[in-house]
């Protein structure tokens, strides 16, 4: 099977994104793996699939995959990706565009600018719908890890994050710490792990160990739930600039019961074919 792809990144978080409008595709664990291996095949972080929808409040249905195969809920970075792919393929005119992901319909909007700015819903903090293994809701939790406790925020964008508040960004452990509260037995379904460094109420950095995926140089939902977290704290304020290693992000929460918004740029790389 010959397959039509598109490279894309979002602030160096990059995808390989797929029309499973026009072609029919389906893929396995073993071909997503393939797909996203930087060795043997094309390279990515995540791949990313345009189907349609079958719900009638939305355009397309977005399918998000791991370098790992494992399908997961939500990426913002994937999403403003997702938005340029379907305005430059042709498969829509529009500026506005509800998609419907496997945590529900999101809504992207591309600015005059190029821009594309995302409505990613509201943010959830019950446990259960993290999911986290806790009794009840809190502001943050104690986590043991090995023979320390960190204090974590947890948060769902779609998809589960842990925020961790760190004083110098460039010495945190984002690697080892990052692969073990990923997988650690109180989150079911792994998580995201974000290391924020607050550096004024409207200012932050921020590196994130995704799930699947290890350390991005972007993750646009991380970037959304660290300001979500900061904000629930007293430490951030209702508009506030992400540095990420690959770029910035503007991220806009008024608080509980308001929608995340979230707005960067999205790249085309490349078009190409490989046989599967």
């Amino acid at each position: 099977m010959s397959l039509r792809f598109v490279k894309m990144h979002g602030l160096g978080n990059d995808f390989v994104v797929i029309d499973g409008v026009r072609q029919n595709i389906t893929l396995s664990t073993e071909q997503v793996c393939f797909l996203a291996d930087r060795h043997f095949g094309i390279g990515c972080d995540q791949l990313l699939l345009v189907e349609a929808s079958q719900n009638h409040n939305a355009l397309f249905r977005y399918r998000i995959f791991n370098a790992d195969g494992s399908e997961v809920e939500q990426c913002g970075n994937g999403a403003r990706c997702f938005a340029r792919f379907v305005r430059d393929e042709g498969l829509t005119s529009a500026d506005t565009i509800p998609v419907e992901t496997a945590s529900g319909i999101i809504v992207l909007h591309i600015e005059a600018n190029g821009q594309v700015r995302v409505n990613m819903g509201e943010p959830h903090f019950d446990p259960s719908d993290i999911p986290f293994l806790a009794p009840e809701r809190s502001l943050s939790y104690p986590l043991g890890v090995h023979q320390e406790t960190h204090s974590i925020s947890v948060v769902s964008m779609g998809n589960p994050h842990a925020v961790l508040r760190v004083d110098d960004l460039d010495v945190a452990p984002v690697k080892e710490l990052g692969a073990l509260i990923e997988t650690h037995p109180r989150f079911p379904k792994r998580t995201n792990v974000g290391f924020m460094q607050v550096l004024a109420t409207d200012h932050i950095r921020l590196r994130v160990y995704e799930r699947g995926a290890g350390e991005t140089l972007a993750c646009g939902t991380g970037a959304c739930a660290a300001v979500v977290a900061g904000h629930l704290h007293g430490w951030l304020s209702d508009e506030v600039r992400v540095d990420l290693p690959g770029g910035q992000l503007s991220i806009h929460w008024a608080g509980e019961g308001h929608p995340v918004i979230m707005t960067g740029p999205a790249s085309r790389v490349f078009t190409g074919y490989i046989d599967l």
